[in-house]
């Protein structure tokens, strides 16, 4: 294992990761937002970030949510990957997150569909919430206000994105409305 990767916790991290966390580091932010293009490792630095944060015990939990139930493995595999286990498939119907497991990843519908599941599970425990394309919290009115109300309270939050406004200039937007309320 590479230097780099030892003091990142990933076998390997490009520049603006590695720039990012530093930069996070040094804000010691509550939310903090990443917007970068598809495939330039979005996923690898909310993961690193993620597991320094449980590392340093500045979180006990994490959650990652996100717009398709096809990302979900995704982000479970990735995590997995870097040493983290996320559940995958742990559904509205069962309460408490399940043991052996550091989080979970969900979709907004989801989250909105339960969101004071959400926010107990995230009050439960310190989380550290990734809203991954958190542009998607917009699609429609229930999933912002459903994000908003689950991790409101939240110990960490952050948002990534490859498209972090959309063309649509009117402000009174719900993705407009939702940007602002998750990203502080």
């Amino acid at each position: 294992m590479t230097a780099l990767a030892q003091a990142t916790g990933s076998p390997y991290l490009r520049q603006w990761q590695v720039r990012a966390l530093r930069r996070y580091a040094d804000a010691d932010a509550r939310d903090f937002l990443v917007t970068a293009t598809p495939g330039s490792g979005k996923t690898t630095f909310a993961l690193t970030l993620a597991g320094r944060l449980l590392a340093q015990r500045l979180v006990h939990r994490v959650v990652v949510v996100v717009p398709t139930d096809h990302l979900r493995g995704q982000w479970a595999d990735a995590a997995s990957a870097l040493g983290l286990w996320l559940d995958p498939d742990l559904p509205n119907s069962v309460g408490p997150v399940r043991e052996g497991t550091q989080g979970y990843v969900a979709t907004y519908a989801r989250v909105a569909a339960k969101p004071m599941l959400h926010r107990n599970r995230a009050e439960t425990r310190p989380s550290r919430i990734i809203m991954d394309e958190v542009h998607h919290a917009g699609d429609g009115l229930t999933w912002g206000d459903g994000l908003r109300e689950a991790f409101d309270t939240a110990k960490r939050r952050l948002a990534l994105s490859g498209t972090p406004f959309r063309t649509r200039a009117d402000e009174r937007s719900p993705t407009a409305r939702s940007m602002r309320s998750c990203v502080r």
